[in-house]
Formats: C-alpha cells, structure tokens, sequence
C-alpha cells in the first residue's frame, strides 16, 4: 500500500511502480521507469525520474535522474543525483551535495557541501563539507578511484585522475594531484603566516 498525505500536490507518472508501505508527502514528482521499494519515505518536495530507489530510503526535497539507489539510503534536502550514479546500501547523501556519473560504496557518507563527479568511492568512506572533485581539465572528462575506509577532510580538491587507496587519511584543506597509497596520511597546505599588528592597514 503506498499512503499519500496530499496525493493531489504530486505527479506520479503512468510507468512508476512503488513497492509496500511507502508514505508519500506533498509537492513530490514521479515519471518515468522508476521504482520505489518498500518502506520508502519521500519527503516534500522531490523531483525523481528514471530511477530504481530500494528499500527504507528517506528523501527529502531533491533531484534522483537516471540512477540506482540501493536500501537504506538517506538523501538531501536539497541534493541532486545526477545520471548513471549507484548509491550503496547505508549511505548519506546530505544537503547540497551533488553526485554525477559515480558509484558510491555501502556506507559511506557525504554529508553536505560537495561535488563528487566520474569517481568511484569504495565502502566506508567519509567525504567532509566543500569537498570537490574536480573531474575536467577544459578538454576532457576523467575519473577519480577512491578506495575503502578513506577520510577525506572538508574543503579538499581531489584533482582528477588520481587513486586514492584503502585506509588512507587526507587532511582537510588539501589539494590531491597525485596518487595516495594504502594508509598514507596526506596534507597539503601552505604555511600558515602571522605578522602581528599588521591588519590595521587592511581597514
């Protein structure tokens, strides 16, 4: 049974299948080949087309085109799930984070603030806030790999094509251009500077 809260807010296209006990809210849009598994809650605001959603998944004002998500899968508000993605069992998908072209491995989080595009991310892996990887050079698209239980601090550029490998660290504020093996530890940042009493002249 799928259980709408206000069935005449939402568009639900004549090829979407749902699965048992989903609650639908207001404001969602449904078209295309989609499936919606059981236990699905879709929160307000939804636009989701083309797509296979599994099991006990929570979505919440954002943007599924083209792409798989698999069972217990939380995503948004206001995320946007761009084609050809597959997103693992047990992941977040927080606000603000854009995903395209890439497979996200079980468990992992990527709360907000990011752009993960032609990359592969492995099991267990965390992506802080402001990551980015940077997957155009101005002529071509390439592909980042990331591993399995890697912690990629907030504000990091992984600069496509690198492989970063299982167990590895990188710290926050840090620029990626070449490979990282198995339990490296990555920084690389500029040296901080202080000179005292020099604001003043910036006022």
């Amino acid at each position: 049974m799928t259980r709408f809260l206000n069935k005449k807010s939402c568009f639900i296209g004549k090829n979407v299948k749902f699965g048992k006990n989903v609650t639908i809210y207001e404001n969602n849009h449904i078209d295309g080949q989609c499936y919606i598994g059981d236990g699905c809650v879709l929160l307000p605001g939804n636009f989701i087309s083309d797509s296979q959603i599994g099991k006990n998944c929570t979505i919440v004002s954002s943007v599924i085109e083209k792409s798989t998500v698999f069972d217990n899968v939380s995503i948004g508000p206001f995320a946007r799930v761009r084609p050809q993605t597959k997103i693992f069992n047990n992941c977040k998908i927080g606000n603000f984070v854009e995903i395209k072209n890439s497979s996200i491995g079980k468990n992992t989080k990527i709360s907000h603030l990011a752009y993960v595009g032609d990359s592969e991310i492995g099991d267990d892996c965390n992506i802080g806030c402001g990551v980015i990887f940077a997957n155009y050079n101005g002529k071509c698209k390439n592909k980042c790999k990331v591993g399995r239980h890697v912690f990629i601090g907030s504000n990091c550029n992984i600069i496509a094509p690198v492989n970063i490998e299982d167990d590895s660290f990188i710290c926050a504020g840090t620029t990626v251009t070449q490979d990282v093996k198995k339990d490296d530890f990555v920084i690389g940042r500029a040296r901080q500077e202080n000179k005292p009493n020099k604001a003043g002249k910036y006022w």
